[in-house]
């Protein structure tokens, strides 16, 4: 039950707008200096974040983090290291609009993979939502036309990974509270990262330590605002306001890195979030 749902749709704003901000710094940053320390010092804060969360749960930090799924938290934090890796990788070769444009089909193979790995019964409408969104990455990539590179697929590949993260926290949710899926992924991946991104490590230019401090403040603010909004609504009933990102991230990329929006993937990205659209309104049909 919505505690308050017209504060949770704007700190869902709020918290996609901090997203795309985040998202921004994090292009710079790992064009300036090199993704794997980028991404190294996200992780060394967010772990921050999640051990004071986890020290100021009731019971203690022991009870707060204890799961039967340690596997699954470790396959987890793997692929959601990966995930942002690859995207912020992808944002120094092809730019935040074209990757978020592809990223955008997420939901989609979410909905797809809770069908295929956990067995949910999938109605042909929802397939064909899916297909649509499919359909829309294949306008923004145009493979075969001479536009396509292979640094295109790399935010394919983050969706890909980060609806497979999705799909294992469903399962981790099932019979445990959701605090563990939310600690684990931010210290293994804070472990995981130092060992890949201390070698790495690049001297940080005077004038870009400012830059840095607030990647980091973002890093932590996004997240914040995004529990305090689920902690006001359903997340179901603000996922359409997600899509904001894209509308946050295309003002930035053209303002402040001078990107542009080719109509393509303007359409592109109009069939995938119409297709998301689709498959939500089915999927709150359903509930009702």
């Amino acid at each position: 039950m919505s505690r308050n749902p017209r504060l949770g749709i704007w700190l869902m704003v709020a918290a996609v707008a901090a997203f795309a901000a985040q998202d921004g710094f994090s292009r710079y940053l790992a064009t300036e200096y090199n993704t794997l320390m980028v991404v190294m010092v996200r992780y060394w804060v967010f772990a921050g974040f999640v051990l004071l969360l986890a020290l100021r749960r009731p019971g203690g930090m022991r009870a707060a983090v204890a799961s039967r799924h340690m596997p699954v938290h470790v396959a987890r934090a793997l692929l959601l290291v990966g995930e942002i890796c690859v995207i912020v990788w992808g944002y120094t070769l092809i730019g935040l609009i074209e990757s978020h444009a592809v990223f955008a089909i997420c939901p989609l193979l979410i909905a797809a993979f809770s069908g295929l790995i956990l067995g949910e019964r999938i109605i042909w409408q929802r397939w064909l939502a899916i297909g649509a969104g499919m359909i829309g990455v294949i306008v923004i990539l145009r493979p075969g036309m001479g536009v396509f590179t292979p640094a295109a697929l790399l935010p394919l590949a983050a969706a890909v990974m980060f609806g497979l993260y999705s799909i294992l926290t469903r399962l981790t949710t099932r019979d445990e509270p959701t605090f563990p899926s939310f600690f684990w992924p931010g210290v293994i991946g804070a472990v995981v990262m130092t060992v890949l991104g201390l070698p790495n490590w690049q001297p940080v230019a005077v004038t870009d330590m400012p830059l840095l401090a607030v990647y980091t403040v973002l890093s932590i603010f996004s997240h914040w605002l995004l529990l305090k909004c689920y902690e006001q609504i359903e997340a179901s009933r603000v996922q359409p306001y997600a899509y904001l990102q894209i509308v946050f991230v295309t003002g930035i990329g053209m303002t402040v890195y001078g990107e542009t929006l080719s109509p393509l993937v303007a359409l592109g990205a109009g069939i995938i979030i119409a297709a998301g659209l689709y498959a939500l309104s089915l999927e709150r049909a359903a509930k009702t």
